[in-house]
């Protein structure tokens, strides 16, 4: 963590926004602890708020698109070859422990719950990633994602902003 706010405080005030967002970008950084990062550095709240959204969302959308495109090559050559289906005992077996996690949120909460509440449990990149993998439509999961990713942020910013006003 201080190795990040050094990272945001070394470089030009101009440009310190571009490096909260990408902290944002970083995967159990995101949006929450890049906004307080930036509020930290002394970036104004608003700001650093809404350049570690931007990180966060950006970096989720690119591993969104790359896990839809997978997921659409995987299941045309399934569909051509009959591959295992996720019935398969051994196919079961594979999974890590994190992904089952996620994906019983999944199916309890569905997308929503798992893209509001599943950063207790992985990154949003990674979660959006795996939702996609899971067969939850692209565009839900980007837009729920975005809404997480956004809450997040800003209530995470307003704390910091919050606790260094209190500082000060």
């Amino acid at each position: 963590m201080d190795q990040l706010v050094d990272f945001t405080s070394s470089l030009p005030a101009a440009l310190q926004w571009l490096g909260v967002m990408l902290i944002g970008a970083i995967p159990f950084v995101e949006s929450y602890l890049g906004s307080a990062i930036g509020v930290v550095v002394g970036i104004p709240a608003p700001l650093a708020i809404i350049a570690a959204i931007v990180g966060n969302a950006v970096c989720m959308l690119v591993l969104v698109l790359l896990a839809d495109t997978g997921r659409r090559k995987a299941v045309a050559v399934r569909a051509g070859k009959g591959a295992p289906t996720e019935a398969d005992p051994d196919a079961a077996e594979t999974r890590s422990r994190k992904k089952e996690r996620v994906k019983k949120a999944f199916d309890r909460f569905g997308v929503p719950g798992v893209s509001l509440l599943g950063q207790w449990i992985l990154p949003s990149q990674i979660t959006s990633a795996m939702m996609v993998g899971f067969g939850a439509s692209r565009n839900a999961v980007i837009v729920w994602q975005v809404v997480g990713i956004t809450l997040w942020g800003v209530g995470f910013g307003v704390l910091a902003a919050l606790g260094v006003n209190m500082l000060r």
